[in-house]
């Protein structure tokens, strides 16, 4: 008797692999291996999609550059933090 609410091992394997799949940081066997998963395995793909969105998403936001005036009081207020928790030993961490 199987437990169908345990992923396949070839889906479990694709899913453990996934970033390294995204990032292109497996052996091509493996990598293609997976490729061929993912390809006939809609559940697989769902989340494949998925972090490669979120995955786009987060590098597309770390490129652009904050606006001088807004890096500026960013430096100003943690330097005011970090003044402020020196000299006062009151203050809670």
């Amino acid at each position: 008797m199987t437990d169908e609410t345990a992923p396949p091992s070839d889906c479990q394997q694709a899913l453990e692999n996934l970033y390294l799949f995204l990032d292109h940081e497996l052996p091509e066997r493996s990598w293609d291996d997976i490729h061929a998963h993912i390809a006939d395995c809609a559940p697989c793909l769902t989340a494949f999609d998925v972090e490669r969105i979120v995955k786009e998403l987060v590098a597309r936001s770390c490129r652009e550059k904050a606006p001088d005036v807004l890096r500026a009081k960013v430096v100003t207020s943690i330097r005011t933090s970090i003044v402020v928790r020196t000299t006062d030993p009151g203050t809670d961490a």
